[in-house]
């Protein structure tokens, strides 16, 4: 009891920034899967997306947390930018790993294709004519007509020249 009674701005603060991040979870939910449902998008490419910002919601939570309880704000930013330092230099080699996960995101809120539809990658070297089987956070699933399955990276795909081609086809019902 002794605590409490010290310390009671920092628990209602706390308690406070705990239910508005709670509040905020949902929120982010229920727009992203309103945009999703708009958009025609699958539900596990919801999910990824929800995901992601529930990561980033808890970062920022646990930030505020750590400067109400008293850490001084240059400690935070200290602890945050070592930690950042270290995995930017554990990452290096990885960096693509961060551009397809982005892009993955952009690709969900731009969504200048969907599964099923057919797409000509503009590629000098290697053209591809493939159907789009899924798009998932890391890479897409392409499906040739020669019946092959091609792992192809979200980055190209916001790098290359993409072409929707349009044919007259048949409904299809998607399974997750």
């Amino acid at each position: 009891m002794e605590f409490v009674n010290l310390y009671i701005k920092e628990v209602v603060a706390s308690g406070i920034v705990i239910v508005i991040a709670i509040i905020l979870r949902l929120l982010v939910a229920k727009i992203v899967r309103r945009f999703a449902r708009v958009s025609e998008i699958l539900v596990h490419r919801t999910n990824l997306v929800i995901k992601y910002f529930n990561i980033l919601i808890g970062i920022i939570t646990i930030i505020e947390l750590f400067i109400i309880w008293g850490v001084k704000p240059q400690n935070v930013i200290l602890v945050t930018s070592s930690v950042f330092a270290v995995i930017g230099v554990a990452m290096f080699a990885q960096w693509s790993i961060l551009s397809n996960v982005s892009s993955g995101i952009i690709l969900f809120f731009s969504a200048p294709f969907k599964i099923g539809d057919t797409i000509r990658i503009h590629d000098k070297d290697f053209p591809i004519e493939a159907e789009i089987e899924d798009i998932r956070g890391f890479h897409t699933y392409l499906k040739t007509a020669e019946g092959e399955l091609i792992t192809y990276p979200n980055s190209l795909l916001l790098q290359k020249g993409v072409t929707v081609i349009k044919f007259p086809r048949e409904e299809k019902e998607f399974i997750d």
